[in-house]
């Protein structure tokens, strides 16, 4: 991601200053503190036919992904995921329901995002769009070995809970 430069208000130069015990971007002219922020992200555990569809991934990084992607300014989280996962897989979804959130500032090399995960019953025929090369189902003794991201983890978490509710 670009690091700010110049300020949003004023237009000033922004550098680096020791605040609050820990490193800001402040204006040199109107004193304004930019705080640098995780990114939101959605990602959907898309059930289809008692597997899970993932997507091979066209842009770094590369791997099978869940659907998903960043919420754009203005949109809901319940927007986006199904804005991503109808341009990334073709298909429409119902059901929706958050399963967890995860934050860990290293989940994604590209930047720090926080990702709202959700759960959603596919409807339609899968076929890659978008940023998506592939899109497969997959089931849990069959997943890829090159996940995305912490998509590994999210789905073990899922076969995990899923086992546990009988869902």
């Amino acid at each position: 991601m670009l690091e700010m430069k110049f300020c949003s208000f004023c237009g000033g130069k922004l550098s680096q200053k020791k605040l609050e015990g820990k490193s800001r971007l402040v204006c040199e002219s109107c004193g304004k503190i930019h705080y640098k922020n995780p990114v939101p992200t959605v990602d959907a555990i898309v059930e289809m036919e008692e597997g899970v569809l993932l997507i091979k991934r066209k842009n770094p990084p590369y791997g099978w992904a869940l659907p998903g992607g960043f919420v754009d300014y203005g949109e809901t989280l319940e927007e986006a995921i199904k804005r991503e996962v109808r341009e990334e897989s073709n298909l429409e979804i119902e059901d929706l329901r958050q399963f967890h959130t995860y934050s860990a500032p290293d989940r994604d090399p590209r930047c720090h995002t926080i990702s709202t995960v959700f759960i959603a019953r596919g409807k339609g025929s899968p076929k890659a769009g978008d940023d998506a090369k592939e899109v497969r189902v997959f089931f849990e003794e069959n997943l890829p070995q090159d996940m995305a991201f912490d998509h590994g983890e999210i789905l073990k978490d899922y076969f995990r809970e899923k086992k546990r509710r009988n869902l």
